[in-house]
């Protein structure tokens, strides 16, 4: 008697080769970790970013883990408070960027015509400028809070998302399951819902990784050249800010480097985490 052998889901598959890519869980163990530790440890050790002590410039020890700044200012709360908003700024920056990319994406890549130039040249213009020079200018018209920064670093990179999106529409949008739903007189907004965009966010999944690291180094460049986070409040792009003045480069590398290092693993891990996903999406590779 023949049985029927059941199909794993497609997450489970996700997930199966996932686990497999060793880096990529380490480093989503790390990410896991460090949005822990910037969420908790300001409250479980009472850390503050923003007092002034007599210390100043003091080399780490056991009074100041990170040492303290030229105001006094301890580093390890300011690193821990950076963190928070570095990361804040990478992942919701993303998200407003997929928010809007996502639909223009996929209106472009089903209704063709008229929209499909409206919205594909446009992300052309968007993508034709240095993102960096049009975040400045932003920023210096707009202001440089958070939330500014969020939406300016969004806005500027929806084209990416969007392309990808539209490009995966275009091949879905000729399948026979599609053309069938119109042939039943299923309403656009339904076709697209149900049927194009579960079979067409694939390649967004494996770029979300890589567009929440580069907004994370967009926000820390912003900030390293004075137009992102202003200080007092920290993140780690206006910590390494302070490597800028040669006398703290050199004679206080406590007040930069832990900043730095910090940015760098989770930079590192964020796209290995997305390398990850890719791997486990495509069906090409087989690992």
């Amino acid at each position: 008697m023949n049985e029927k052998v059941k199909k794993p889901s497609a997450f489970k598959e996700f997930y199966k080769k996932f686990i497999k890519h060793r880096l990529a869980m380490i480093s989503l163990f790390i990410i896991i970790i460090e949005i822990l530790a910037v969420i908790l440890l300001p409250l479980v050790l009472n850390l503050d970013p923003y007092t002034c002590t007599t210390s100043y410039d003091a080399a780490p020890g056991a009074e100041h883990l990170f040492g303290t700044d030229t105001i006094g200012r301890d580093m390890f709360s300011r690193v821990v408070y950076g963190g928070r908003t570095s990361l804040l700024v990478g992942f919701a920056a993303c998200a407003v960027s997929v928010l809007i990319g996502l639909p223009l994406g996929l209106i472009a890549g089903y209704y063709r015509g008229t929209a499909e130039a409206v919205i594909m040249r446009t992300a052309d213009i968007f993508m034709s400028f240095p993102s960096m020079i049009l975040t400045i200018v932003a920023a210096a018209i707009f202001g440089s809070s958070i939330p500014i920064l969020i939406v300016l670093i969004g806005l500027l990179h929806w084209p990416q998302p969007a392309r990808l999106v539209y490009g995966k529409v275009l091949s879905v949008r000729k399948m026979e399951y599609v053309e069938a739903a119109k042939a039943e007189g299923i309403s656009p907004f339904k076709i697209i819902l149900k049927y194009i965009l579960p079979n067409s966010i694939a390649p967004l999944w494996m770029s979300m990784a890589f567009m929440v690291s580069s907004d994370m180094i967009t926000e820390s460049s912003l900030s390293f050249l004075g137009c992102g986070v202003k200080t007092p409040m920290a993140s780690w792009g206006n910590i390494v800010y302070n490597a800028q003045n040669i006398v703290v480069l050199r004679a206080y590398p406590w007040e930069w480097i832990p900043a730095g290092v910090c940015l760098i693993i989770t930079v590192v891990c964020i796209n290995f985490v997305g390398e990850g996903i890719r791997d486990a999406l495509d069906p090409k590779m087989k690992r």
